[in-house]
């Protein structure tokens, strides 16, 4: 596969991808991008001059932090040390297929995101001493930051560590990119515009007025282990939820997340923030209730409703409240 044609299809995904209407982060998510590295060969290549590594990858995101990536390169600037039969240094072409997972660090969103990866690389590469190509296994590992500038569009830095298995020696790359991610998340819509109340009629009478009477509505969402994404059954009671308030203007409310006890504090303290705002994007875009009229707050794994001792306590634990009061006549 030619280098130009690997990020011709890469480019045209990222332009394909702008065109969409539902892009988020998070699990699900695809990632494409385009990169160039520096590349420090090992010792035993003969090379003249380290060279660079252009190409693109894929990465899906099994989760909201890790993401399972393929990529391939095409070497450029390489030469040997020595000068070949005519007195120049031959020209060195390769190749780099690589396979690896990444942790992301930090909440999807915008802003910067650290990461770690590791995984494995096939080169294809020209010998600088004699013909033929020489090819070897890697063991990579690695390093890097993304910074997203927008829900989706991002630009990395990063260096990997390489290990010729083959060959018992080890090399490096440095390098930047830029990329695209799209279809992660909770849906996207229009934003629905609540029907108005119709005006009460007046009414004369002479009886006095009934006092106030308070109605009240309460939302428990229930999640899978260590995600954030919510349940199809669970629309129907977001629905409900956000139908009394689309009959009750003046309400607001506060939807809150927490978390059993399993994991860290912090971790789980991002976890509930992320599962509150799953369900208030529900109420808010796929229910049309304004977004000045919802908050989301996580309280992590500090708020148990039962004993976080046992699987059954655990998942009652996993779970987004909410309610909202009214007064009627």
């Amino acid at each position: 596969m030619k280098l130009k044609n690997t990020l011709g299809v890469v480019i045209g995904s990222m332009v394909a991808a702008t065109s969409f209407s539902a892009l988020a982060q998070g699990q699900g998510a695809v990632e494409v991008e385009a990169f160039g590295k520096h590349y420090f060969t090992d010792s035993s290549r003969d090379v003249q001059r380290d060279g660079e590594l252009y190409g693109a990858g894929v990465s899906y995101f099994l989760t909201d932090d890790v993401s399972l990536g393929l990529s391939y390169g095409e070497y450029h600037d390489l030469t040997s040390k020595d000068p070949v039969d005519g007195g120049g240094h031959k020209k060195i072409k390769g190749s780099l297929t690589s396979l690896d997972a990444a942790y992301h660090f930090g909440a999807p969103g915008v802003g910067l995101r650290p990461y770690v990866s590791a995984g494995v690389a096939h080169q294809s590469i020209g010998q600088a001493d004699r013909g033929g190509r020489d090819r070897s296994t890697f063991a990579n590992v690695g390093t890097g930051l993304k910074y997203y500038f927008t829900e989706n569009f991002f630009a990395k830095a990063s260096v990997d560590g390489m290990y010729n298995i083959d060959a018992d020696e080890g090399e490096w790359m440095a390098g930047v990119g830029v990329g695209l991610n799209f279809g992660g998340g909770a849906r996207q819509v229009a934003a629905v515009e609540p029907t108005p109340e119709p005006a009460p009629a007046p009414i004369v009478d002479t009886e006095p007025e009934p006092a106030p009477e308070l109605v009240r509505v309460e939302l428990d969402v229930k999640f899978d282990f260590d995600k954030s994404r919510v349940r199809e059954e669970s629309y129907s009671d977001i629905k409900n939820l956000a139908d009394f308030m689309q009959q009750y203007p003046q309400t607001n409310t506060t939807v809150e997340g927490h978390t059993d006890s399993v994991g860290t504090d912090q971790y789980n303290q991002r976890l509930s923030e992320r599962r509150a705002e799953a369900v208030r994007n529900v109420l808010v875009n796929e229910y049309g209730v304004e977004g000045g009229r919802v908050n989301s707050v996580g309280y992590g794994e500090s708020r148990p409703v039962a004993d976080n001792a046992t699987e059954e306590g655990r998942q009652i634990n996993r779970r987004v409240e909410a309610e909202v009061e009214a007064q009627v006549q």
